[in-house]
C-alpha cells in the first residue's frame, strides 16, 4: 500500500538532525533491528522495567539504576528489555556519568538490541515527541490515503465495467493481486490478469469454493505457498453472491477500511442484479413448460433471440434434486456456460428441480453441476422437441430412482416395471397374502413357498414339484388350499398376475 509519510522507526529517530542522537557503533545490530516501527518512547531509570513496558517501545535511561552495581547487572537488565519487546535503548550521557559503559554496550551487542547516546543538550521529552509527531504524521497520511483510495473506487465503479474497474482500482491502492469470483467460484475479474500461477489459482479456487459451500458470510485468512491471501464474502449468510479474494497480508485499519467499502459498493451492485436474475431465471421457466406442452416453436424463437438457438436435438434432458443447495450459485455457473457455449445448454427451474437441457452425447454442464454441487440428477434417454414431456418424465423417474449422482433413465428400465412398485404397493401385498402367510403359520404349510415356485415355473405342476422336491399331486392339494384361503380362482389369469406382482412387490426393497 502506498503510504507517504516515513514510517516512525528507530533509523527515522536517529536521522533527525535536531536530536543529534548518535548509535553507538561498537554497539553493532542487524541493519533490519533499526527498521522496526517504534510504537512509542519511554524512558525510565528502573532497575526492572518490563512490567510497565509494552512491544515495539524505545526505552531512554540514565543509567542511575547501574550504579553501584557489579557489571553483570547491564547483561541481565538489556536480556528482560529484549525478552519484552523493546526495539532500543537511548542512554542519557554527561547525567549521571560520562560516555555510554562499554559493558552495556557489549550487552546490547549480545542481545542484538540497538543502543544509541542520547547527548546532555537533548532532553528525553523531545526524542518522545519527535517520534509521537512521526506517529500522528503517519496516521494523518494512512487516513488520508484512504480516503483518497475510497473516492477513487467510488469514481472506478461509475465506469461501463464497473466490477472490473473497481478490481483493478483496488489492487492498484493495495499494490496487491485482487479477484472476485462468482456465487459459482468462478474468476469474474482479476487484477494484474494473470498474477497467479496455475498451482497457487487452483489451489485458492479450492478455497473459495469451500468458503462457498459453507454458505456464511465470512471473512479469513491463508497461505498458498509464499503468498498470503485474505478471503472476503458477498452478499448475504444463505445467499452468498461471491468471494473478494486478495493476495496480501494482514491489512491495517485503513486498508481494511477500503476493502470494507469495496464489498459494500460489490455486494449493493450485486443483490440489485438480483432483480434482473429473477427475471431470466422466470422466463427460462416459462420456456421449460412450454417445450413440456409440446410447443418448442415459442421456446425455439425466444431463447434464439436472447440466449442463442436452443441444443440441437435429439437432445438429453437433465432434471437435479428438488432441494438442490446453492441454486443461485448453480443457476450462474449455467449462465456462465451458456454465454460461453452459445446453443449448447439450456436450462431452467421447474417445481421439483433443475431442468438442463443438451445435446445427446454432450453432458459437460451436467457433470460440472453434479461434481461442483454434490446434487444428483436423471438423464433421459435422447429425444425429439416434440418429446420433451415424456423426456422430463424419464429424467424424473431416473432421479427418484437412482442411487448414484447421475442415473440415465435406461439403468432404470433395465429394472423393469415391478422395481417401481411403491411403499403402498407392498403395503397391499402384504394385506393380500396375509391369510396364506397365517394359515402356513398356524399349520406348518408352505402354501406361500409352493404358490411363489408354481408361479415362477410358469405355472408347471411338474416343473414346480421338481424345484420343491415334492409329488405333482401334493402341488395341486397345496394350490388347491390356496384357492380355498385366498377364496381367489387361480385358473384366472388375472389373479395370477396379480399374484405374482404381490409377491414381487414384497421382495422389492424400500425406497
Amino acid at each position: 500500500m502506498e503510504s507517504p509519510s516515513e514510517t516512525p522507526t528507530l533509523r527515522a529517530l536517529l536521522s533527525r538532525p535536531a536530536l543529534r542522537l548518535r548509535l553507538v557503533e561498537t554497539a553493532q545490530v542487524p541493519t533490519e533491528a533499526l527498521d522496526r516501527e517504534v510504537r512509542w518512547v519511554h524512558s525510565t531509570d528502573l532497575a526492572d522495567p518490563t512490567p510497565f513496558l509494552s512491544e515495539g517501545l524505545v526505552l531512554l535511561t540514565t543509567g542511575t539504576q547501574f550504579e553501584g552495581r557489579p557489571d553483570a547487572q547491564y547483561a541481565e537488565y538489556v536480556e528482560r528489555l529484549a525478552g519484552r519487546g523493546v526495539v532500543g535503548l537511548g542512554f542519557g550521557t554527561e547525567v549521571v556519568r560520562e560516555g555510554v559503559p562499554q559493558t552495556l554496550a557489549d550487552a546490547c551487542v549480545a542481545a542484538g538490541m540497538p543502543l544509541f547516546e542520547v547527548p546532555y543538550e537533548t532532553p528525553f521529552i523531545a526524542v518522545a515527541r519527535a517520534n509521537a509527531e512521526a506517529i500522528a504524521a503517519q496516521a494523518y497520511s494512512r487516513r488520508s490515503w484512504a480516503l483518497a483510495a475510497q473516492r477513487a473506487i467510488a469514481l472506478a465503479a461509475l465506469r461501463p465495467d464497473g466490477f472490473g474497474a473497481t478490481v483493478a482500482e483496488l489492487a492498484k491502492q493495495l499494490d496487491a493481486w485482487v479477484g472476485m469470483f462468482d456465487a459459482a467460484g468462478e474468476l469474474m475479474r482479476e487484477h494484474p490478469i494473470g498474477g497467479l500461477d496455475a498451482a497457487t489459482a487452483a489451489a485458492l479456487h479450492d478455497e473459495v469454493d469451500g468458503v462457498l459451500r459453507r454458505g456464511a458470510r465470512a471473512g479469513s485468512s491463508l497461505r498458498l505457498g509464499e503468498t498470503p491471501f485474505s478471503l472476503q464474502t458477498l452478499g448475504r449468510g444463505g445467499h452468498l453472491r461471491g468471494v473478494i479474494a486478495i493476495g496480501a497480508g494482514d491489512l491495517d485499519q485503513e486498508g481494511r477500511g477500503v476493502v470494507t467499502s469495496v464489498i459494500a459498493m460489490a455486494g449493493l451492485a450485486l443483490e440489485q442484479q438480483q432483480g434482473l436474475s429473477r427475471a431470466r431465471t422466470s422466463l427460462r421457466t416459462g420456456l421449460v413448460h412450454s417445450l413440456a406442452s409440446g410447443d418448442p416453436a415459442l421456446a425455439r424463437r425466444i431463447s434464439r433471440d436472447l440466449w442463442g438457438p436452443l441444443p440441437a436435438a435429439p437432445v438429453v434432458v437433465a432434471l437435479t434434486d428438488a432441494a438442490a443447495a446453492r441454486v443461485d450459485g448453480i443457476l450462474e455457473l449455467l449462465e456462465l456456460r451458456a454465454d460461453e457455449r452459445r446453443g449448447a445448454v439450456f436450462f431452467g427451474r421447474i417445481d421439483d428441480g433443475l431442468v438442463i437441457v443438451g445435446s445427446a452425447g454432450d453432458l459437460a454442464a451436467v457433470e460440472e453441476v453434479v461434481d461442483r454441487f454434490a446434487v444428483r440428477a436423471g438423464l433421459s434417454d435422447p429425444a425429439a422437441y416434440e418429446s420433451f414431456a415424456d423426456a422430463l418424465g424419464q429424467a424424473r423417474t431416473a432421479r427418484d430412482r437412482g442411487t448414484a449422482a447421475i442415473t440415465a433413465f435406461a439403468e432404470v428400465a433395465r429394472s423393469g416395471v415391478l422395481s417401481a412398485l411403491s411403499d403402498e404397493a407392498r403395503t397391499l401385498a402384504r394385506a393380500e397374502l396375509a391369510p396364506l402367510v397365517e394359515h402356513d403359520a398356524a399349520q406348518g404349510a408352505r402354501l406361500v413357498e409352493t404358490l411363489r415356485s408354481w408361479l415362477d415355473h410358469d405355472c408347471s405342476h411338474e416343473a414346480t414339484a421338481t424345484a420343491l422336491g415334492v409329488h405333482r399331486h401334493t402341488v395341486r392339494t397345496r394350490l388347491a388350499a390356496v384357492d380355498r384361503v385366498l377364496g381367489r380362482d387361480l385358473a384366472s389369469f388375472a389373479t395370477r398376475a396379480e399374484l405374482w406382482a404381490a409377491l414381487r412387490a414384497l421382495d422389492a426393497p424400500s425406497r
